[in-house]
């Protein structure tokens, strides 16, 4: 505890560091009460009252993202998940679009610059066409004071969520330039966070005793198992060759450096989780666009797929997250490309040929680590569902795992190593005792370069 005390005033004595910190903390603080700016013409105690039980579905989903300004109808309903979804399609195409992936890899800066436009474009018509389906969505909750017209309620919030998304984009932006960094991912992360204390004080009030200790014991391994997982990587040991030092007759061939690859376990991060809801959540639009009392909605196979509790739609959800978790690794996981970069620094893999061997052999090791990183990540994937089953409320059971506990866990990771990298610039302790905490992505050695 003392050493924990004298890291915050080590913190705090770094003025830069300080000041970065209290500027985070008030951007954050405007989004929040963003969150509880209500639209003009939206009576929010009816649509709470209306979506009091959208707590495992799509919507639910979506109100923990944006800290319950879903639910609210506040001006930062949609959040920065436009941003998050235009981010998705860009990057995608730079795996399959020539024009993408010439800006990704070959324009450097003013490529990314140009990508960041895109983007920025993209997101605006995205909210666009999100916008109109919420509104729609809000009016389907008999939530709207009838007495306001539907052409000026329609204008001015379609107006309003646009400008609240793209206001929260820039508030990430300006945490990134000007904070402690990773600004969009800060700003889920507290959209996430805030559902918490809620959520446990129910918790506790409902299995106040030993029980609730369990709970918060199982919830803390969890935890710490995430943590390892998303740290863990598979480091691929290179070898530079020989240099010659000095000249002439006098040179002498010197070994060349030694250093690795790191291969992360968990190469594509929370994107499969996050696929493989998307596809889950397809059951209850069958169901709405069919009707509650059609034949297709009644059927026993689309009812176990619209609850996340059902054996059915676990044993979907986990194996779609295994599949796609190979996908996304396939993407991101280039063996090709950390071949020819070897062979460009005049590096090899000890024991193993540079070029196409070279490739086959990342290739394999990736294949290989990946397995037990997918069915890992099925697992957290499907942990909310067992605790729900075992009488965790289902607002606490969602921090159990998911996409919510991986966000979170990666993010705070994100966070503590960025106030790590100050603490030891400036020659003091570390947050940790090693006095080093790895970053996230686990970019060490070459991997920095590519």
């Amino acid at each position: 505890m003392k050493r924990f005390i004298t890291t915050i005033q080590n913190i705090w004595k770094i003025e830069e560091l300080r000041d970065r910190i209290l500027f985070t903390l008030l951007i954050l603080m405007v989004y929040r009460f963003g969150c509880f700016v209500v639209l003009p013409g939206v009576n929010p105690a009816v649509l709470e009252a209306a979506t009091s039980s959208n707590t495992g579905d799509l919507f639910g989903l979506i109100n923990a993202f944006t800290g319950g300004a879903f639910n609210n109808a506040a001006v930062f309903a949609l959040g920065i998940m436009p941003y998050i979804t235009a981010s998705i399609i860009i990057q995608l195409a730079g795996f399959a679009v020539p024009y993408f992936q010439r800006l990704q890899q070959r324009e450097g800066e003013s490529g990314r610059k140009k990508i960041t436009q895109i983007t920025r474009l993209l997101t605006v018509a995205i909210t666009l066409v999100q916008g109109g389906g919420y509104l729609t969505w809000v009016k389907s909750q008999g939530a709207v004071d009838p007495g306001i017209s539907d052409a000026v309620f329609w204008f001015s919030n379609v107006i309003i969520l646009s400008t609240g998304t793209i206001l929260a984009m820039w508030l990430g932006e300006k945490i990134t330039d000007k904070g402690i960094g990773n600004g969009i991912s800060l700003l889920i992360m507290i959209g996430i966070i805030a559902t918490l204390p809620g959520a446990l004080v129910f918790e506790i009030s409902k299995n106040f005793g030993l029980l609730i200790i369990v709970e918060l014991a199982a919830l803390f391994m969890v935890v710490l198992a995430t943590v390892m997982i998303v740290q863990a990587v598979r480091r691929i040991p290179i070898q530079f060759a020989k240099r010659m030092v000095g000249r002439g007759a006098s040179a002498m061939p010197v070994a060349g450096n030694r250093d690795y690859i790191p291969i992360k376990v968990n190469a594509s991060g929370v994107m499969p989780i996050i696929f493989a809801q998307a596809l889950m959540f397809l059951p209850a639009s069958i169901i709405q666009f069919a009707g509650e009392g059609s034949d297709l909605a009644t059927s026993s196979w689309v009812m176990a797929l619209n609850d996340f509790t059902s054996p059915l739609y676990n044993i979907i959800y986990f194996t779609l997250v295994v599949i796609f978790t190979y996908i996304y690794t396939a993407l991101l996981v280039n063996p090709q490309q950390y071949s020819e970069y070897l062979k460009r620094q005049n590096a090899f893999i000890p024991g193993i040929k540079p070029g196409a061997q070279t490739a086959d052999f990342i290739d394999s090791v990736t294949t290989r680590i990946t397995l037990p990183g997918s069915i890992f990540l099925g697992l957290i994937a499907i942990l909310p569902a067992f605790a729900a089953a075992l009488g965790v409320n289902i607002s606490f059971a969602m921090f159990f795992g998911g996409t919510s506990l991986l966000i979170l866990v990666a993010v705070v990771l994100d966070t503590l190593q960025q106030i790590e990298s100050y603490l030891l610039m400036r020659k003091y302790d570390g947050l940790v005792k090693s006095g080093r905490l790895k970053a996230r992505g686990g970019i060490q050695g070459i991997g920095a370069s590519m």
